[in-house]
C-alpha cells in the first residue's frame, strides 16, 4: 500500500474515490462544499433526500456527480460532532476501508483530515490514520492453504491536505505511521505464530535476521543455557528447565549515536514461548493463548524494527528474554529455593509465576551497559488484567520523571497505560521465612507484588515496567495479538529526541 499526501485543486482531481466524513448536523464544510459548489448543489440535493443522516457507521456512494471527474463519493457518517473522538475517527477508517473493498477501486483521497477530531493537527490524524489502516489491512494467513484477497484492488490512499504549509507535517506522519506500522506488523507475526515453530531459538533466528537486514546499525549476540549457568541466571534457568527447548537470551544493539557520552536505552521483552504454568498448571480452558506469553519480547523485536527504519539518533538495546515454561521431570518445584544472578534467593510458591523469574535475572544483567533507562514489558499477570481490563497496560516505575514520559507517550498515541503505586506496605506480601523473597505476593494486588518483586533487582537505574497481559493480544475464536504497546513506545523515543 502506497501513502501520499496531496494539495491541489479539487477539479483536477481525476481518481478512482474521493472519500468524505459527514457529521450529524448534516452540514457540508471544506472540500465536500466547494464540490458541492462545482456540481451545482448535486451533493447537498442527494443528503436533503434522507438517504444520508450522517449516524456513525451509515455510508452513500455517489455516482456520476456532475461537473466532478472522479468517479465517485462516499460519504461516511461521523455522529455527532461533538462526540466524536480518536477512537471514533479510527473506526470510521476501518469501516471505510471494508466498503471500499467491494468496489474495484484502486486509488482513494481521503478528506478525513478535514474532520475535527479532538483538536488534532495534520500530523496527528494522518499518522493515526496510516495506523488504524494499516491495522486493518493486516492478515496472518501464512498457515493458511487458502490465502486472503481481502484488499486486492486498493493500492494507493492519499491524504488531502488543506494548506501547503502542512505538507511537511504530513510527510513526517507518513514517515512515522508507516514505520510503526511495521514493527507493529513484525511483533503481530511473531506474535501470532505457533509454539511448537516459535521457541525460544526461533526468537534468536529472527533476531539475527533482523541485525542481518539492518547491518549498518545493529548487532545480535546470543546468551545460551551454558553461558547462563555461567552467569548465574539460576532463576531465568529454572524456568526453562521443564522444557525440552532450551532457554535463549536474545541481544539486539542499535548504536544510532556515536557519541561516547550516549547512553543506552534497554527495552526487556519477556519472552515465554509457550507457559503451560508448570507444575502449577493452568487450568485447559484458553491455554492454547498461552503462545502469547511471549508478546513483550516480540514488541520489543517489533521496536526495534522501527528504531532502525528511522535510523533514530540513539543507542538501544532490545532483550527478547526467551524460555518455554512447560512439565516435565526436570521442572522446578513449588518450595524450591533459588539462587539469582543478583545473589537474592527467592523461594517458590507458584511455578506459573514464572516471568518474574525471567525478568529479575535480565534486570540484573543489564547493569552491565551501564543503561540510561531500562523498560520492561511483559505480560506478567493476569492480576493486571483484573484490575485495568483489556484496553489499559498497567505502568510500575521507581521513578516519577520516566513514568510521566510513558503517559504522556500513551496520551499522546492513546495507546493508554495507568500508574499503579509501588507503595512500602506492599513489600510485605513478598517476605519469606526461609529465603530473601517469595516469588509472589499472594491473592490481593497481584500486578503490583510482582512489581515489587520486580524492583528489588533495578535499583540501580532508572526502571519502568509495563504489564501487557490485557492489552498484548484479544482472546476468543479471533484471537489475535494487538502489536501493543509498540506505538506508546515509539512516540516515548520520538519525545526524548523532540520529534
Amino acid at each position: 500500500m502506497k501513502f501520499s499526501i496531496k494539495y491541489s485543486d479539487l477539479d483536477k482531481k481525476n481518481t478512482n474515490c474521493l472519500v468524505f466524513g459527514l457529521f450529524e448536523n448534516i452540514e457540508i464544510y471544506g472540500s465536500l462544499k466547494s464540490l458541492d459548489k462545482q456540481s451545482n448543489g448535486y451533493i447537498t440535493k442527494t443528503i436533503n433526500s434522507k438517504e444520508i443522516t450522517g449516524e456513525i457507521n451509515q455510508f452513500l456512494v455517489l455516482y456520476d456527480i456532475p461537473d466532478i471527474s472522479a468517479k465517485r463519493i462516499i460519504l461516511f457518517g461521523c455522529g455527532k460532532q461533538h462526540e466524536f473522538n480518536v477512537r471514533m475517527y479510527k473506526k470510521i477508517l476501518k469501516k471505510s476501508l471494508k466498503i471500499i473493498d467491494q468496489f474495484p477501486i484502486f486509488n482513494v483521497n481521503y478528506f478525513f483530515t478535514e474532520l475535527n477530531v479532538e483538536e488534532l493537527d495534520i500530523y496527528w490524524k494522518i499518522r493515526f490514520a496510516i495506523e488504524a489502516i494499516q491495522n486493518t489491512l493486516y492478515c496472518f494467513d501464512k498457515f493458511k492453504t487458502k490465502k486472503s484477497k481481502v484488499f486486492a484492488s486498493l493500492n494507493n490512499i492519499i491524504f488531502n491536505i488543506q494548506r501547503n504549509d502542512d505538507i511537511l507535517y504530513g510527510e513526517t506522519a507518513i514517515k512515522h505511521g508507516l514505520a510503526i506500522s511495521k514493527g507493529i506488523k513484525y511483533s503481530k507475526d511473531l506474535s501470532n505464530t505457533p509454539p511448537n515453530i516459535c521457541n525460544p531459538s526461533y526468537l534468536a533466528f529472527k533476531a539475527k535476521q533482523l541485525s542481518l537486514k539492518y547491518s549498518g546499525v545493529m548487532s545480535t549476540s546470543i546468551v545460551d543455557n551454558n553461558d547462563m549457568n555461567n552467569l548465574g541466571m539460576n532463576a531465568y534457568l529454572s524456568v526453562g528447565k521443564g522444557s525440552k527447548n532450551k532457554a535463549i537470551m536474545s541481544i539486539i544493539k542499535y548504536k544510532g549515536n556515536k557519541s561516547k557520552s550516549s547512553k543506552n536505552i534497554v527495552f526487556i521483552g519477556k519472552g515465554v514461548t509457550f507457559d503451560s504454568g508448570g507444575i502449577s498448571i493452568k487450568p485447559s480452558l484458553n491455554m492454547d493463548e498461552m503462545k502469547y506469553d511471549m508478546s513483550g519480547a516480540a514488541v520489543v523485536f517489533g521496536l526495534m524494527v522501527f528504531i532502525s527504519e528511522l535510523n533514530l539518533p540513539l543507542n538501544v538495546i532490545g532483550i527478547l528474554a526467551g524460555c518455554e515454561n512447560m512439565l516435565s521431570g526436570k521442572s522446578f518445584r513449588p518450595s524450591d529455593i533459588l539462587v539469582t544472578m543478583s545473589g537474592k534467593t527467592v523461594e517458590i510458591l507458584d511455578t506459573d509465576a514464572e516471568g518474574r523469574l525471567v525478568l529479575c535475572d535480565v534486570l540484573t544483567y543489564v547493569k552491565k551497559f551501564n543503561p540510561d533507562i531500562v523498560i520492561d514489558i511483559a505480560t506478567l499477570t493476569g492480576a493486571c488484567v483484573v484490575a485495568l481490563g483489556n484496553d489499559v497496560t498497567g505502568l510500575m516505575s521507581n521513578n516519577s520523571q520516566l513514568a510521566r514520559d510513558i503517559e504522556t507517550a500513551g496520551y499522546q498515541t492513546h495507546d493508554k497505560v495507568w500508574q499503579l503505586p509501588l507503595f512500602q506496605e506492599y513489600y510485605g506480601s513478598l517476605e519469606s521465612n526461609v529465603a530473601d523473597i517469595n516469588n509472589t505476593g499472594g491473592k490481593v494486588a497481584g500486578a503490583i507484588t510482582a512489581a515489587c518483586f520486580l524492583s528489588k533487582f533495578s535499583e540501580k537505574y532508572v526502571w519502568a515496567h509495563l504489564d501487557i497481559a490485557g492489552t498484548a493480544w484479544t482472546s476468543g475464536r479471533k484471537k489475535r495479538s494487538t502489536g501493543r504497546p509498540i506505538s506508546l513506545l515509539s512516540q516515548f523515543l520520538l519525545n526524548k529526541l523532540g520529534r
